[in-house]
């Protein structure tokens, strides 16, 4: 798994160190995983866009896998996307990299587009994978999507989840090892198993119904905008054209330039579908790309 590719523990700031994985040459671009998984989820995606002439970087995301797991505080703002983001900045720029292309799935997708906003000079791509901004999913939010997505407000509440998932992290997460890959799977299932870890993911989304959301409200307020070209994929075997319709219409306000598309494939689509959505990331990362 990411034969070629280096791993190191990198010292980003403030007592903090992600865990990383990079390897290749040429133009950069670094991919944001998502919840409950770990930078290996990308094993099979980092190879291809290293063949196609990409410096790739895969880090643990701050509170996930072994990445550093800061002691929060009472609005959750360690657990910010905002907080990660200056994480993922201050890798890329250690590792010499001081213009990048970013993509996040999930959870990562909010990092990546919280650091397109914030750091506008640095991002030169943006792709969001099976997402829509967090302030929009909450303020469309009605039963349908409290009845799919309960486990943005469950994950939410005091020590209660973390009792549930460790409980049977098993059960609770339901990995597969024959698709997601013996080590990827190994790696997630470190994760899921330990308690310091379970509790910072958590974190990530008790930030994302306070602070979060709060930025992308105060963003939305003066008008600020995603500059960089910015494509978004979704997949066609989850729900989120069905809770959205037009995925692509929700994205349009927050983005001066937005495209894409469905890929057929699970959530998990780095594991689902890694051809094709490498061929998607390679088309849209390329120079020449409008």
């Amino acid at each position: 798994m990411f034969d070629g590719f280096d791993e190191a523990n990198v010292d980003v700031g403030a007592g903090v160190q992600l865990r990383v994985r990079y390897g290749g040459a040429g133009a950069p671009v670094v991919l944001l995983h998502g919840h409950p998984r770990t930078h290996t989820t990308w094993y099979r995606v980092a190879p291809l866009l290293v063949a196609a002439g990409h410096s790739v970087v895969c880090p643990d995301l701050r509170g996930y896998g072994q990445s550093s797991k800061p002691e929060t505080t009472e609005d959750h703002a360690p657990y910010s996307k905002r907080a990660m983001a200056a994480d993922v900045l201050a890798l890329m720029r250690r590792l010499g990299h001081d213009r990048f292309s970013v993509v996040g799935h999930d959870r990562g997708s909010y990092v990546a587009s919280r650091l397109a906003l914030d750091a506008p000079e640095a991002v030169t791509r943006l792709v969001v994978l099976d997402s829509v901004p967090i302030l929009e999913a909450l303020e469309r939010a009605d039963a349908r999507f409290a009845t799919a997505w309960w486990h943005w407000f469950f994950f939410a509440q005091p020590h209660k989840p973390e009792r549930a998932i460790l409980a049977d992290p098993d059960a609770w997460y339901d990995g597969d090892p024959a698709g997601m890959g013996a080590e990827n799977y190994a790696d997630f299932r470190r994760a899921v198993h330990d308690p310091t870890t379970v509790e910072a993911m958590l974190e990530d989304y008790r930030a994302g119904l306070g602070v979060d959301r709060a930025a992308d409200e105060a963003d939305r307020d003066v008008g600020r905008r995603i500059t960089c070209p910015m494509l978004v994929l979704w997949s066609s075997r989850d729900d989120l054209k069905d809770l959205y319709g037009d995925v692509l219409s929700v994205w349009r306000p927050w983005a001066t330039t937005v495209s894409g598309g469905p890929i057929d494939s699970g959530h998990h689509m780095a594991e689902d579908a890694p051809e094709e959505l490498a061929s998607r990331l390679s088309d849209f990362l390329a120079p020449t790309a409008t």
